[in-house]
Formats: C-alpha cells, structure tokens, sequence
C-alpha cells in the first residue's frame, strides 16, 4: 500500500492507493506543519486517525508533500516521526511547493507554481526539475498574502481603528477579539499560523469592500513584488496558484497580476486529486 499525503498547515490530506493505482481510501487529518507543532503533536494527530492507524502497518511507501519541510532539521523530525508509526515503510519527504507544481503545472512547459493558502510560497517550474530561490521564513517573517497574512492584517486593522465601523461590528460579532482570547491563541497555543488565517474567510466574504480590496491587493503586490520578481522570465511563462485564497480571490489575483504584466495559468484550490493522478501516472510507468 502507498499512501499519498498533502500536508498545509489547516489540514492533511491522505490518499491510500496499491501498486495498481486503485484508490483504497482517502481520509483527512489537521495540519501536520513541523516547524509550529511538535512531534507528540504531529504524532496524536496521525494515530487518532481510524484509516491511518489501522492500515499503518500495510503502507510500504509514504509520499509526504507538507509545508515546513523546506529545510532539513523539520524534514528529519517529521520522516522520525513517520518512522515510528508506519513501521514497514519507506519515505519520500518533499515541501509542498512540488505538490502545487505535480498538480497544476505541465510537464514540458515552463511556468512558475505559487501557494497561497493558509501559508504562501512560489517556486519555478522549467518543465522537468522544482528551482526554490527563496527559502521560507514561515509566517512570521514571510507568508506574504497567504490567509495568516491577511488575518493579521485584519486584527491589526481592528485594534488600530482603521477598519470600517460597520465592517468592525460584524467582525467582533462573529470573533472573540478579547486581548487575552488573541494573544492566547497566538503564543500559546499550537498552530498560531492557522488562527490566524481563520480570519481570512472574513475578508473573502466582504471582499467587495473597498477597505478589503486595498487590503487584499496590497497583500498580491507585495508577493508579486517579493516572491514572483525573483525570476527574471516572470513576464514571459504563466503563473500557476494553488490553495484557498488563490482560490476563493483569483478575480483579484487576477487583476493584479495584470497591473504587472503577468500571466494567470490555472488555479487549483485542492492539489490532491491531480497530485494522486500524477503518482498514479508513475506507477503505470513503472517509475514510482
């Protein structure tokens, strides 16, 4: 048995396939992003999984895509952590950013694959090899544009007085804003990133706001200008997207993408499906 995972930091995907290709199951766990949540963590939130702990000891091949794993140290601990559970196994650790790639780019044509989820990233695609220039700093000091970006912008906007009042009365409505209940969830408690980006749904529901569209374009400008103007052929290949608010926004994206001169290729909003064809497409090769 093989199983197929996409990890973001919100939740996990998992697709369980034999040698043929058949699908056995699918399930879903929260995120499993080991650079916020430690391994006793990662592990409750695999074992407490009906499927994955009943069938642990059938999987021969793991193919983990997650975000965090971008630097050896957190790509160590999860593949330990792996080790401990499925115990007849062997492990292929990636960043996420080659899910996003294997599900919406095409073999053969350069283009350039960004994620713009709970987190954000980019990479460059040249039709056969992933080319990461910029390494994750995660949401802290990165991020730009992704849901926890743009929740921390909303809270901040609150807190200073600068959103709207009508947009504020919603807002304090439909969240606990207490100082204690935010600064709790942000160092506290697990997954700060994920908090924060429950937030964006707000913002993507009143996104025809004017104070939202400011906001959400100056989000893209910034990854635009700090992300995709990495690469020098930005202008000349299509930009593919991947995750929630690439989804959920991509009229905007869109839009200003064009203010810059830039190309929208395909938006995909779950990677899984096509990242599990794309494996699918190995085994039938005999290359998996």
């Amino acid at each position: 048995m093989y199983l197929i995972v996409d990890s973001g930091s919100t939740k996990t995907d998992w697709f369980a396939i034999d040698e043929k290709g058949t699908v056995l199951f699918s399930t879903q766990t929260l995120g499993l992003n080991p650079q916020v949540l430690s391994s006793a963590i990662l592990t409750e939130r695999i074992i407490n999984n009906y499927d994955l702990y009943q069938n642990r000891k059938k999987v021969t091949k793991l193919f983990f895509y997650g975000a965090g794993c971008g630097i050896e140290s957190t790509t160590k601990r999860i593949n330990k952590v792996f080790e401990e559970i499925f115990v007849n196994c062997s492990f292929n650790i990636k960043e996420d950013t080659y899910a996003a790639v294997y599900a919406s780019a095409a073999i053969g044509v350069p283009s350039i694959v960004c994620i713009l989820g709970t987190g954000s990233n980019c990479s460059y695609f040249d039709g056969h090899q992933v080319h990461q220039y910029i390494t994750s700093l995660g949401y802290i000091l990165m991020d730009e544009a992704s849901g926890n970006f743009y929740g921390k912008q909303l809270i901040r906007g609150y807190y200073f007085n600068e959103m709207p009042e009508h947009l504020a009365e919603i807002f304090e409505k439909e969240f606990d804003l207490s100082a204690n209940t935010v600064k709790e969830n942000l160092y506290r408690k697990e997954n700060p990133n994920t908090y924060l980006a429950r937030f964006a749904k707000f913002m993507i529901v009143h996104k025809d706001e004017p104070y939202m569209q400011t906001m959400i374009h100056e989000g893209l400008r910034r990854f635009i200008r700090h992300q995709l103007f990495q690469f020098d052929n930005a202008k000349e290949v299509p930009i593919h997207f991947v995750g929630s608010i690439s989804y959920f926004l991509k009229d905007e994206v869109d839009f200003i993408l064009k203010e810059f001169g830039l190309t929208m290729g395909t938006v995909v909003k779950r990677p899984i499906d096509q990242l599990v064809k794309y494996h699918v497409d190995l085994l039938e090769k005999e290359v998996l």
